[in-house]
């Protein structure tokens, strides 16, 4: 995707990536009761109610234990709310900050403030092992990880406080363990105010000091907003420029939720990026989303300084920042476009191959139990057809097979799996699982496992639908339970689907090795690139093997979906479509 802070992901690929803050949330009640039941389902999802006071928690920590033997531990917050009956609900989670005992974490937790209920909190601290920074934070198995330390208080002990900020102490979950000092957790709360503003902004820089011993620096830019406190709070991150002294990062957008107003002090640090997680200081700037303004208006750069061993004391240096783009513009949420009648359509394909083993077995993939327990294709099917069926009003859902021999004696790389000669479509998720059921019957296992057809024949989908309606978008879920065979006519089909209204789930059941599939999904901010040298104008891939998940803890199927608001925002945005009716619409965001 796009280089957008609203936009939110994690410190993934050691940090080299933006990050920006969350998904903004409503303020007030829907009035359009022609697609209520998605827009109810989406509160209900997140345990929000339509009215509410939204607070953002900001969280920081000071002199974490380190748990790292050859370098410092990676901190990572989780934060539940403790119910009445004592169990935990979790709330959400930060990002994996790398090598770093004094964490500032960008990404905030959202949580909905009533006044008129007691409602305790529970933050743990994990310091996340090196195997899983690749994975999406919302799928980490806790129990994996090392735990550092849990902090506990009330909401409104947070928001009473006169800059609204707490500092806590950490302990084991236990108390009675042996005491020992743990560090210091810091929470902050913000109200949200809804507003759809924003600025999208275009940075470089010139003669960058060099930083660097046996190359050139790798600068990055982390924009912090200062609060009434006086601190400063991260709020987004450019991507790092490898070996570059003069950079040209991607825009960034900037909501108002995050600056505040043009006026807001904002401190804009230049930084050479270092894996280790000790990123050199190259030079900051004091301005503001106004100053940025000008800027761009009077074409002119502004030079960073330093500080120096004189206390109070700044060198000003020859380095200078410049704004190359500053757009202001209205920055619609996923429920706008929602609440106004765009939709998501789901479709499904199946991996038919042999590798799958005899659908007779009770060790294959494919078995059907008869007890009513799922397998792992019908559990994906399941959880992510659940979900969308809500933002589909006709709830038809186009499902295929591929690597299968079907009833004619032939392989085919995309099969009807109704069987049917005339159309694709099933009736809601409940005709896809009776449709893949019967399948099994009819339809021998074979191979080899080819991605394209079924990703050219969705794409073909998505792309008829831009020329009479704008306001569909196409999810389609691919399960599979080996590596592909087609990789390159792969890589090709979804560079030229990354200009449609689609996005392409995969999901790995199984144990193989699915570490080149990771190749597909350009988490780690290479984008995809076919034969020809064209690179995907956006990131439309999610794959993650699927996987048991311990109890109370998020699927993997759901930390999947949870990316899809940001996608389908991601494509609605580049090509300037709008919500139906914006001047209908309510007062949220």
């Amino acid at each position: 995707m796009g280089m957008c802070c609203s936009a939110l992901s994690g410190d993934v690929a050691g940090g080299k990536q933006g990050v920006g803050g969350a998904l903004q949330r409503p303020t007030a009640n829907q009035n359009n009761h022609g697609h209520k039941d998605a827009v109810d389902f989406f509160f209900r999802s997140r345990g929000l109610q339509p009215l509410f006071t939204q607070i953002e928690l900001s969280l920081s920590a000071s002199k974490l234990l380190d748990c790292d033997i050859t370098s410092k531990s990676d901190p990572m917050t989780v934060v539940f709310a403790k119910k009445r009956d004592g169990t935990l609900e979790e709330i959400g989670r930060t990002e994996v900050i790398m090598n770093n005992l004094n964490p500032v974490w960008i990404e905030k937790i959202s949580i909905a403030y009533q006044f008129e209920i007691v409602q305790p909190l529970v933050f743990r601290v994990y310091d996340v092992d090196t195997k899983y920074h690749n994975v999406p934070v919302k799928t980490l198995k806790l129990n994996d990880q090392d735990f550092l330390g849990e902090a506990t208080c009330v909401l409104s002990e947070i928001v009473t406080k006169p800059n609204r900020t707490l500092t806590i102490n950490l302990h084991y979950k236990y108390r009675s363990a042996v005491p020992r000092n743990l560090g210091t957790l810091s929470v902050q709360a913000e109200e949200i105010f809804a507003s759809r503003s924003a600025v999208e902004i275009a940075f470089r820089c010139s003669h960058l000091e060099n930083v660097d011993m046996f190359s050139k620096s790798d600068p990055f830019l982390r924009i912090s907003r200062t609060v009434e406190s006086g601190d400063p709070v991260p709020i987004c991150k450019t991507d790092v420029i490898s070996d570059n002294l003069n950079p040209i990062w991607r825009p960034v957008t900037l909501s108002m939720q995050q600056f505040g107003n043009k006026d807001n002090p904002l401190i804009i640090e230049c930084f050479d990026f270092n894996s280790s997680g000790n990123h050199v200081l190259i030079g900051k700037i004091q301005s503001s989303v106004g100053d940025l303004e000008k800027l761009h208006q009077g074409r002119i750069g502004a030079n960073f300084v330093k500080p120096t061993s004189h206390h109070g004391r700044q060198k000003v240096l020859k380095s200078q920042l410049f704004v190359d783009k500053f757009i202001e513009k209205e920055q619609y949420s996923f429920l706008d476009y929602i609440s106004s009648g765009f939709e998501l359509n789901f479709m499904v394909a199946v991996d038919f191959t042999a590798s799958n083993g005899n659908p007779r077995n009770p060790d294959s993939l494919h078995y059907i139990d008869p007890s009513g327990r799922l397998n792992s294709y019908q559990q994906a099917i399941m959880e992510v057809g659940e979900v969308i069926q809500f933002y589909d009003s006709d709830r038809r859902f186009p499902a295929w097979g591929f690597g299968g021999r079907t009833v004619d004696g032939s392989i085919s790389h995309c099969f009807n799996l109704n069987g049917s000669a005339n159309g694709f479509e099933v009736d809601g998720v409940e005709g896809i699982m009776a449709a893949y059921a019967n399948a099994l019957h009819n339809v021998a296992l074979a191979g080899p496992t080819l991605f394209g057809p079924v990703i050219n024949t969705a794409a073909q989908i998505a792309g008829q639908s831009t020329s009479h309606d704008r306001s569909n978008y196409f999810v389609l879920l691919i399960i599979t339970d080996g590596v592909v065979t087609d990789l390159q006519e792969t890589k090709d089909a979804l560079v030229r689907a990354s200009d449609l209204p689609l996005s392409v789930l995969i999901v790995g059941v199984g144990g193989a090795d699915f570490t080149q599939m990771e190749i597909l999904d350009a988490d780690k901010g290479h984008r995809l690139e076919s034969s020809t040298g064209r690179v995907a104008t956006r990131d439309i891939v999610q794959f993650v093997p699927m996987r048991e998940v311990q109890r109370g803890e998020i699927s993997v199927v759901q930390a999947l979906l949870e990316e899809l608001p940001g996608q389908f925002l991601s494509y609605m945005r580049c090509r300037d479509i709008k919500p139906f009716n914006i001047h209908m619409a309510g007062a949220h965001t």
